[in-house]
C-alpha cells in the first residue's frame, strides 16, 4: 500500500479539525505565539517504527516551516530509549500537532510490529501473511501501509478491486457453483475470484467452477492438510480464522499459499513513543 498524498491530507486534515476545532485553547493562552522549541521523540519499548511521513505531514500542516529530523529509517527496529526524531519550530505549533501525530505514530508502528511478529514465524516457508478489511473506517490506507512496512502483503483494498464470495454471497445466489458462474458471466475486466470453503465437498465445487483463488475457512489443520493435498497446486490457497501467533506456524506448514491475519488491525496495540520538549 504506498501513501496517497491527496488521501493522506484529507485524512491528516480531519485528524486536526477533529482534535484543534476552534482552536487549542490550553496553548494559545500560555504560549506567547512566536516562541520558538525544540522537541523529539524517543520510543518506550521495542518495535518496527513505521508512519514517520504521517506524523511529519501533521506538523507541516501546521507550519511548514517546522524543522523536522529523522534519527532512525521508515520500517527500521528499534529498542527502548532509541531518540528517533528531532523537532524544532513554532512551541504552539508543535504542542498543537503532538497528540494527533504520536497518535498515527504509535498505532501505524504497533501493526508494523505486530505484523513483523507473524511474518517472522514463518521464516523458511513459502507462505504470505495478508491483512484483512478490518481496519479503522476512514484509516484504511494507514493501517494496510503500516502492514507493508512490517513485512506483511495488502490484499484487497476495498470492495471493488477483488471478487471475494464469502458465506453470505453463496447463500444470496443459491451455492458456490450459482455464485462462481453468476460473477463469471457478468464481471467485466479481469479480477480474481476468491471462494470462502468450509469443507472438501466445497473445495471441489469451487474449483469446478473456476474459481482462482480459494480460503479455506476456519478449518482444523487436519482439513487444511486434506484440502491443500486434494487441490494439488491447482490454484492458490489462503488460510482464515483461528489465526494467532502460536498457530500461525503450524497454519503455514500444511502448504497453504496465503494466511490473513485480522488481528495485525482490528485489535492494535499501539507502540508507546513520546515526544518531549527541551525547554
Amino acid at each position: 500500500m504506498k501513501l496517497n498524498r491527496k488521501e493522506l491530507d484529507r485524512i491528516i486534515s480531519e485528524a486536526l479539525r477533529e482534535d484543534i476545532g476552534s482552536g487549542d485553547v490550553t496553548t494559545d493562552l500560555i504560549v506567547p505565539s512566536k516562541t520558538v522549541s525544540e522537541a523529539f521523540m524517543i520510543a518506550k519499548e521495542d518495535g518496527i517504527l513505521a508512519g514517520l511521513p504521517i506524523a511529519k505531514a501533521v506538523f507541516k500542516k501546521l507550519d511548514k516551516k517546522i524543522f523536522w529530523k529523522n534519527l532512525v529509517k521508515e520500517g527500521e527496529h528499534i529498542s527502548a530509549g532509541t531518540e528517533i526524531v528531532r523537532l524544532k519550530g513554532s512551541y504552539r505549533s508543535l504542542l498543537t500537532g503532538e497528540r494527533t501525530a504520536l497518535n498515527f505514530l504509535q498505532r501505524i508502528s504497533g501493526i508494523a510490529t505486530t505484523t513483523s511478529k507473524y511474518v517472522e514465524k514463518l521464516e523458511g516457508l513459502k507462505t504470505v501473511i495478508l491483512d484483512t478489511r478490518k481496519t479503522a473506517p476512514g484509516l484504511r490506507m494507514l493501517d494496510k501501509y503500516g502492514v507493508k512496512i512490517g513485512g506483511g502483503t495488502n490484499h484487497r483494498i476495498g470492495l471493488y478491486d477483488m471478487v471475494l464470495i464469502k458465506d453470505n454471497h453463496i447463500k444470496a445466489a443459491g451455492g458456490i457453483f450459482e455464485a462462481v458462474i453468476q460473477i463469471k458471466n457478468n464481471l467485466t475486466g479481469k479480477m480474481k475470484i476468491e471462494v470462502e470453503v468450509t469443507n472438501l465437498a466445497e473445495v471441489e465445487i469451487a474449483m469446478n467452477a473456476g474459481a482462482d483463488i480459494l480460503m479455506l475457512d476456519n478449518m482444523s489443520i487436519k482439513q487444511m492438510n486434506e484440502a491443500v493435498k486434494l487441490i494439488d497446486g491447482k490454484v492458490k490457497v489462503e488460510a482464515s480464522g483461528g489465526v494467532n501467533l502460536n498457530t500461525v506456524r503450524a497454519i503455514a506448514e500444511t502448504g497453504v499459499d496465503f494466511i490473513s491475519v485480522g488481528a495485525l488491525t482490528h485489535s492494535v496495540k499501539a507502540l508507546d513513543i513520546s515526544m518531549n520538549f527541551k525547554n
